[in-house]
């Protein structure tokens, strides 16, 4: 690698790869100013630092629909690897999207880039033969779940757990109990959480309201409240619903309205669209119902080839079935207007969820990924070959600075 090099690029796919790349950025603006950040990504990775060169993660979607999307993503990558020959990288970090970025990564790791791969492949639930091209194509495996690290790490992976960035730090209960205040009386409460992606709130959207009015029939009072993640995603719901919210459910709007924080802390329980929101009501130990809405054949096609029997975040980390998962799911409302009406009329399951959760969350508590990330990225940058004992220290290091 050319000892001049100092650039490090990050591809982001979707919001959430967005989300988890801009505190990484963040902290190395902070405390490696010599290192360029470059992005292809969103606006959070805009916001924390990162030059931008694109904009490809205010919208994701699941996987690659279809031979035009192909061509999109080919595209992008002609015009990213068209850019690194022009500025030679020294890292590149591509965030989740492995469909995405793996080729990406195969494109560039032979013109002297290491990679550095924030959030790791979920391999362990659905492709476990494809470890091979993660140890061809990746130097350095940062994952977000504690168990992920020895699984890789004992397929000849250089893997290290490092944290999660909504569940490294509490809330901010202040802030969240005031915001909570200012929500509709009544009950009980439950916050639907349609999913950040516009195919998700378009397949989702209808089965949780109907799922709420299931509920509301037996208890008049309920009041539901819809988080949209941005108002066009507020529309999608409203479009889902047929143009009509149900009786008791008002639509609020990330960062117009106040915050996720505030809409779970408000909540009686939460019915989550799986994803990384399912981790917003675990560390607020939240009881949920996860939910991903898929075609009859997408159901039984993902019942034939996943080998994780959860696919829920809270449940995967558990090891076990803490809270109801409908994941991926093909069928009707009823089954999971059951499971909230359990959380709301049975105090024992509640309670038992809630100590769960909270188990969950405190395996995360004692590490923040930003700075151990920044670190690890710089140290790369400088060309040191980090392998597994030398990721252990970092990380060591890091949580004796986060406890001082």
């Amino acid at each position: 690698m050319a000892g001049d090099r100092r650039t490090i690029l990050f591809t982001a796919q979707e919001p959430s790869g967005d989300a988890h790349a801009a505190p990484v950025i963040a902290r190395l603006r902070a405390c490696h100013p010599e290192i360029e950040p470059v992005a292809w990504g969103g606006p959070k990775m805009e916001a924390a630092g990162a030059t931008m060169l694109g904009r490809t993660a205010d919208d994701g979607v699941m996987g690659l629909a279809g031979i035009s999307k192909v061509v999109e993503v080919k595209r992008l990558h002609d015009e990213i690897v068209a850019w690194a020959r022009r500025n030679p990288v020294a890292v590149h970090m591509p965030v989740d999207s492995p469909s995405a970025n793996y080729p990406l990564c195969a494109r560039l790791k032979p013109m002297g880039t290491r990679i550095v791969n924030l959030v790791a492949p979920q391999l362990w639930a659905w492709a476990p033969w494809r470890i091979g091209k993660v140890r061809r194509l990746s130097d350095i495996l940062l994952c977000l779940l504690p168990f992920e690290e020895e699984w890789f790490r004992t397929r000849g992976v250089v893997a290290k757990f490092i944290g999660h960035p909504l569940l490294s730090h509490p809330i901010d209960a202040v802030r969240a109990d005031e915001e909570a205040a200012a929500l509709p009386a009544g009950g009980p409460k439950i916050v639907l959480l349609p999913g950040s992606r516009s195919s998700e709130v378009r397949a989702n959207g209808r089965l949780i309201a109907d799922a709420f009015k299931l509920v509301r029939s037996r208890h008049p009072q309920a009041v539901g409240l819809v988080f949209a993640s941005s108002s066009a995603n507020a529309e999608r719901f409203l479009a889902a619903c047929g143009g009509v919210l149900p009786d008791g459910i008002r639509v609020l709007v990330a960062g117009r309205d106040g915050s996720i924080e505030g809409a779970i802390r408000w909540a009686d329980v939460a019915v989550a669209v799986s994803g990384t929101v399912s981790l917003d009501c675990t560390r607020q130990s939240k009881p949920l119902v996860g939910v991903y809405r898929t075609s009859w054949f997408e159901a039984t096609f993902a019942g034939l080839i996943l080998r994780s029997p959860n696919l829920l975040l809270p449940n995967i980390v558990a090891g076990r079935r803490i809270v109801p998962e409908f994941v991926p799911y093909a069928g009707g409302p009823e089954p999971i207007a059951q499971e909230v009406l359990r959380f709301i009329e049975d105090a024992a399951v509640r309670a038992r969820t809630t100590a769960d959760l909270g188990r969950v969350t405190a395996q995360f508590l004692a590490r923040d990924p930003a700075p151990i990330a920044a670190e690890v990225l710089a140290q790369s940058v400088a060309g040191h070959r980090l392998d597994n004992a030398a990721l252990d220290e970092i990380v060591a290091r890091a949580m004796r600075a986060g406890r001082s």
